[in-house]
């Protein structure tokens, strides 16, 4: 999500700097611009859309300077729009931002209050009047004035800012938004990833949280916040070009899988009141009298986004007590289904360009009902067709196979169910706080299970000539089931079945026998003893058991051949944590057959027709 250049040095900026934002355009954005010192004062050029109109409008102006900053921006805070686009600019102050800031709405206040005049929408905006601010108190240089104005900040960030009073000067800071900064003779640069800077240098400095860093042609200082002075290592990158849009990683999806824990933290960052047991979400227009007015939540949506759904079912009956449908939105409107005004239909889709959902929310829109878009993509066909959206903040996901957009829905879901619940009276504010902190938690959590990959790596390796997996689930670990299933199936071209664990007597046990790999999710939840009993029966035909399992469990321990270790976490956040292993099987299956991983036969990424 966004993406930011700078540069200093000799050389022009602004083809340098839209360049580098070419190389970040994987990140997704819906607008960019440009802010360049031409040695007498800033110019500043945005445009909404692509960075091909962007190009369009410099090449109308004679642009020289060699200093700039430059963005691309996804919108958090504002629709896409030029006015919303970065740079933003306060008296001689110009600012580009990734991130979102907690506290912007008292920082707007407190600055209007003050005589400022906002332009936009944005939480951005007001960091460039806070270090305006800062100068005009006497805060010089530029970089003591932004040091100053990000005292007053809480979120997350990544910054760059330029002044017409300083010509030969960038100043960044990051604080939960990575920055690089390119270390090159004669000239520096930074970028919000490495592949920004490739082309000038290979040897980079990784800010971290809390720096604040003067860029000159001469050489780059850093500091803290609170102004003491560091030292950050220089690094060799020798990753290619296509290495370097990756990451590093092999493929795409491997990449998005360990990104998860950062793009949940994402999702829930502004939205999460660990004080008040409650959750910020004015933006998805469901007010407290409407939520109090639900009599059926509606939910309808397609492969992965059905899943999430599933789950989400779970969470809005027991913590919003409000009776949940989830239907697959591609037999929705083959049905004649019946809608009523008090329905609260979600349409979840990652792409926000589905087919089928757009199909079926029309389909509830066209009987009365008020239908909530939970979506990856800002401004896309399904938000737009929508009486609010609940956005992700996954950011561009590049692999077929679903895998962050899919837990940043459940986040979403689960934050929803608590919204909901807490203004229907249905949840009492020491349990949301519990849940909440429970989901606070878990990106930290998912991140120690993910740092166990190469231990699943060597379970995949069991399974790679596995013709058939079994999945197997009750409650919560059932669409998890479901969609582990799914994603063995799209990319590694096993067959591969999602059951809820207690209908596996119902039929499926008649393919257990020796050969069968079965993938049991059974951690100490309020279910484990019933599905420990299925598990028996899978042990009693010689099937191969791999459980997702508690850390620690000894009978888990006793009863299984392969295990995957996840620590204790309280039942509605298990989710997030055992799908995790689920992706990895599968992509590791896939990859040691020679499989495309990002880009599975016959599947497309946005599928936009029925």
């Amino acid at each position: 999500m966004c993406g930011i250049v700078g540069y200093v040095g000799s050389k022009k900026a602004a083809p340098i700097i839209v360049e580098g934002l070419r190389k970040l355009e994987y990140r997704g954005y819906d607008s960019a611009g440009i802010a360049i010192h031409d040695g007498n004062g800033i110019e500043i050029v945005r445009a909404l859309g692509k960075l091909a109109r962007l190009s369009e409008l410099l090449e109308k102006r004679t642009l020289e300077g060699t200093t700039g900053i430059g963005h691309t921006r996804w919108a958090t805070h504002g629709r896409p729009s030029e006015v919303n686009a970065h740079p933003h600019s306060s008296g001689v102050v110009a600012l580009v931002h990734n991130g979102i800031i907690e506290n912007y709405v008292a920082l707007r206040q407190e600055l209007e209050k003050e005589g400022v005049k906002f332009s936009s929408d944005t939480d951005t905006e007001v960091m460039a009047h806070l270090v305006h601010r800062e100068l005009t108190r006497g805060a010089k240089p530029l970089f003591k004035a932004v040091q100053r104005a990000l005292g007053h900040v809480h979120g997350a960030y990544a910054i760059a800012v330029a002044s017409r009073e300083e010509p030969d000067v960038v100043v960044v800071a990051r604080y939960g938004s990575p920055l690089v900064l390119g270390v090159c003779e004669g000239e520096s640069l930074c970028g919000s990833d490495i592949p920004a800077l490739l082309a000038h240098t290979r040897d980079m400095i990784f800010l971290e949280d809390g720096d604040v860093a003067e860029l000159r042609a001469t050489g780059i200082r850093i500091e803290t916040v609170t102004g003491e002075e560091v030292q950050r290592k220089v690094r060799r990158i020798d990753w290619s070009p296509v290495m370097a849009e990756r990451g590093g990683y092999k493929h795409f999806m491997l990449k998005e899988i360990h990104e998860q824990p950062d793009v949940v933290e994402a999702t829930l960052r502004g939205r999460v009141d660990l004080v008040n047991g409650d959750v910020h979400a004015t933006e998805i227009g469901v007010s407290p009298e409407l939520a109090r007015e639900i009599r059926r939540v509606y939910i309808t949506a397609c492969g992965t986004s059905h899943h999430a759904g599933i789950a989400g079912r779970y969470w809005i009956e027991q913590l919003a007590r409000v009776p949940t449908v989830v239907e697959l939105a591609s037999e929705v409107r083959y049905r004649d289904p019946i809608f009523y005004p008090d329905d609260l239909v979600i349409a979840i889709s990652q792409s926000g360009e589905t087919a089928d959902t757009i199909a079926a929310l029309k389909a509830a829109k066209a009987q009365g009902a008020k239908v909530l878009a939970l979506c990856n993509v800002v401004d896309s066909a399904i938000p737009r067709a929508s009486d609010g959206a609940l956005y992700t903040h996954a950011g561009p996901e590049i692999g077929v196979a679903s895998t962050k957009c899919f837990t940043t829905q459940l986040a979403a879901l689960l934050m929803l169910a608590v919204y909901l619940g807490r203004r229907r009276g249905t949840l009492d504010e020491g349990r949301a706080r519990e849940t909440l902190q429970a989901l606070w938690e878990i990106p930290n959590q998912m991140r120690d299970v993910l740092g166990d990959a190469d231990y699943v790596h060597a379970i995949a390796k069991k399974m790679t000539h596995a013709k058939d997996v079994l999945f197997l689930g009750r409650g919560l670990g059932f669409p998890i089931a479901l969609e582990g299933a799914l994603k063995l199936k799209e990319i590694s071209y096993a067959h591969a079945e999602g059951y809820a664990a207690g209908e596996m007597k119902h039929g499926p046990i008649a393919l257990i026998d020796e050969t069968l790999p079965v993938v049991v999710i059974c951690p100490r939840d309020a279910h484990f003893d019933k599905t420990v009993s299925n598990l028996e029966e899978v042990r009693a035909r010689e099937g191969q058991v791999i459980a997702i399992a508690t850390k620690g469990d000894e009978q888990i321990l006793e009863k299984s051949q392969y295990q995957v270790w996840l620590p204790k976490v309280r039942d509605e956040v298990l989710p997030l944590l055992t799908v995790l292993p689920l992706q990895l099987i599968a992509y590791y299956v896939a990859h040691l057959k020679g499989n495309d991983v990002d880009q599975p036969r016959n599947l497309a990424k946005t599928v936009t027709v029925e």
